[in-house]
């Protein structure tokens, strides 16, 4: 069986390493934010070229955080993409907002600059564009309409940590960005963590303030704060993982251009275009069939395990329906959702098993009735 994720090869290379520096924890006891967590933001701060790195409890945190830090408040609206984990919109309802959809862009599977005009008005607060999958939006027209309305970008950067829009890093392009360390990401802890990204320092000093509880001084409490504190143990980890991101990132993108090159044979198949601008990461490797949920069974009956990023766009969650957003709305969005397929992808996978998933999906898109591929 090929499975469509494993950390196990990963954790067995780290351990050691990784021991040794949660034992490190333990003998300095900083185990609720601590020398290793403000070792980590100095370290990712670096990485990505920003100036404040602010670690928080989750990926969902790290938005919400962000829409705060951005001056988001009750009775605002922000623009997003509805294809997307349904974080993104929880954090702007957990800030009191409401999600403005406009649809996505079959090059990205991100927000579509050429939609997002129209979407904008006079409550739009802050322009919150997802790089899914790894793969970065086209960020210039976002940006440059967001300034000439005056509204700032937020950068969900949930799977993009590492990649780069025409050279610069994803996370540093927004007013103030957002991302996540969940185990199965490419810099993943091991447990739940987040972060927020920024170069305007009274944005992550508010967020450092709100993380705990709103202090300002020893209980000195300025407003309304949080529990958002990261714990010292993923802190240490992330560090640990930090100096493999890189090396990690490029077996990803060997596996993504054998993938490209060997799919070219499957029927009824559609893959994103590659962008000349873009070097994604490929934190998900997105495939398109029309018959989605038949390929993937004979593919999980031929060995290999499959995953669907994300069935159901956010727009039609239950949860949402009070938007008033019908099925149509966003037929991109929409359709991407019916036949998105992810490949497996990790960055221990040999070339090997990568021939195996593109032996099975050839073998299998030939077996199914012909259809029309996916546009």
């Amino acid at each position: 069986m090929i499975p469509f994720l494993s950390l196990k090869k990963q954790t067995a290379a780290l351990r050691e390493e990784v021991l040794a520096a949660l034992e490190n924890v333990i003998d300095t006891q900083g185990f609720a934010n601590g020398p290793a967590v403000a070792r980590f933001e100095k370290e990712l701060a670096a990485y990505l070229g920003c100036r404040e790195v602010v670690c928080v409890n989750s990926g969902t945190t790290s938005v919400h955080a962000a829409l705060l830090g951005a001056g988001v408040a009750p009775g605002d609206e922000v623009v997003t993409a509805p294809h997307t984990w349904i974080s993104t919109a929880w954090a702007i309802s957990y800030a009191g907002a409401r999600p403005v959809f406009v649809d996505v862009d079959r090059a990205t599977c991100g927000m579509d600059p050429s939609k997002l005009a129209e979407a904008i008005g006079p409550k739009t607060k802050a322009i919150l564009p997802v790089h899914l999958y790894g793969q970065p939006v086209d960020l210039d027209p976002i940006v440059e309409i967001a300034g000439e309305r005056g509204v700032p970008v937020i950068e969900d950067c949930a799977q993009s940590i590492g990649a780069k829009y025409k050279g610069l890093q994803t996370g540093t392009f927004g007013l103030v960005n957002a991302t996540s360390f969940y185990p199965g990401k490419n810099l993943g802890a091991f447990g739940e963590g987040g972060a927020v990204m920024t170069d305007d320092v009274a944005i992550a000093d508010r967020v450092r303030s709100l993380r705990d509880h709103a202090q300002q001084g020893r209980h000195n409490h300025v407003e309304l704060g949080f529990n958002w504190r990261m714990d010292g143990f993923q802190g240490a980890v992330l560090s640990v993982k930090l100096r493999y991101l890189d090396a990690w990132n490029a077996r990803r993108r060997a596996i993504a251009a054998r993938y490209f090159e060997g799919l070219k044979l499957a029927d009824g198949l559609s893959l994103l275009p590659r962008n000349e601008w873009s070097e994604p990461i490929w934190h998900i490797f997105p495939v398109f069939h029309a018959q989605r949920d038949e390929l993937r069974a004979r593919l999980e009956a031929r060995g290999v395990q499959t995953g669907v990023h994300y069935p159901r766009p956010v727009h039609l969650q239950p949860a949402y329906a009070f938007l008033g957003y019908k099925p149509g709305d966003f037929p991109v969005a929409e359709e991407l959702a019916a036949t998105e397929i992810s490949l497996p992808m990790f960055p221990e996978l040999s070339d090997a098993d990568v021939d195996q998933v593109i032996d099975a999906v050839i073998e299998v898109s030939r077996q199914l009735p012909r259809s029309r591929a996916v546009s």
